[in-house]
């Protein structure tokens, strides 16, 4: 894939389905893929991140997430985005190089934890971080932007030099903090204008696509794409009642599915959407991730109906 892609429109981040032994429920994955990643307006998928319980996966589960996803897309010009979580730059060189050869298109960088200490606010690692697997593989990248209450975040002059990469054609932009959007995202678009700014937070997707944005990547979208679809459309076409309609309806998946703590359970309880309306057969994750209780689940149904996505004698059965 060229160094010229440019990275646009709604992406799904795709959970990742289990059998109840733990194993890849490879079905219910299609089926997963039939459902948010073949509609023609989701532009890109995105595997092996957070949605999809990469940090659980090992070396060949990842490549063969990747090769499956890439199957499915053949035939379409979707780019697939691949997630590289590592510990050790020389870890993310092996994921990255794994990635780029089971068939990705694009790598997205994790910051590392050694980071929550200090190093993502200065420029010094981060740099000869995303430089080094830059150097060792061929293929674009996108920054992945972690909230910036984890201590992980990238400070906005970080995400300008890590911009100035030629290698870097993207951020994935998720400091959940709209003060820190909007100043990323006007500096950021000054300083490398051909660089995407992807929102990506839930809490702010009106805000964010009404301040300005590349494009929208988010977990949601595997359970919600058509209303991720219908927000980038208005966003483009600058009709903000449109937006704020959306959102609307937006809302109550949002406040199902992130509302409540622990936020670590936001693609568990995706899941439990996607068995409630019958596109996967189980939401089990993978540990340290624990099943949801009764009450989160009864209390996503009651959102899917809200957004007619169940109907309220299905969600009683």
């Amino acid at each position: 894939m060229s160094l010229q892609l440019q990275l646009h429109g709604v992406i799904t981040a795709t959970v990742l389905p289990f059998k109840f032994d733990g194993s890849i429920d490879w079905h219910s994955y299609h089926k997963l893929l039939e459902y948010c990643a073949a509609p023609e307006d989701i532009s890109a998928i995105f595997v092996n991140g957070h949605a999809g319980e990469g940090a659980t996966l090992d070396a060949e589960e990842r490549e063969d997430v990747i090769t499956a996803t890439r199957k499915f897309l053949q035939g379409t010009d979707k780019p697939l985005l691949a997630g590289v979580i590592p510990y050790s730059t020389q870890s993310a060189v092996h994921q990255a190089r794994a990635a780029e050869s089971s068939g990705a298109d694009v790598l997205v960088l994790f910051p590392m934890p050694q980071f929550s200490a200090g190093g993502a606010i200065s420029h010094d690692a981060p740099l000869a971080y995303v430089r080094e697997v830059a150097s060792q593989t061929s293929i674009p990248i996108s920054i992945f932007q972690y909230p910036l209450k984890s201590g992980l975040g990238y400070s906005t002059e970080t995400l300008i030099a890590l911009a100035d990469i030629p290698q870097v054609i993207a951020i994935k932009e998720g400091s959940d903090d709209i003060m820190a959007y909007e100043e990323n995202w006007r500096k950021i678009k000054e300083a490398a204008p051909n660089v995407a700014v992807l929102a990506s937070n839930f809490d702010w997707f009106l805000a964010q696509c009404s301040i300005g944005t590349d494009g929208i990547l988010s977990g949601l979208a595997s359970l919600a794409p058509d209303i991720l679809i219908d927000l980038w459309c208005a966003t483009k076409k600058g009709d903000l009642d449109a937006m704020r309609s959306i959102s609307d309806r937006l809302y109550h998946l949002v406040r199902s599915i992130y509302g409540t703590p622990p936020r670590m359970d936001m693609h568990t309880r995706i899941k439990e959407a996607l068995v409630a309306i019958g596109v996967i057969d189980c939401a089990r994750p993978r540990p340290p991730l624990l099943s949801v209780s009764r009450e989160v689940t009864n209390h996503i149904h009651a959102a899917l109906i809200k957004v007619d996505f169940l109907r309220p004698e299905k969600s009683e059965a």
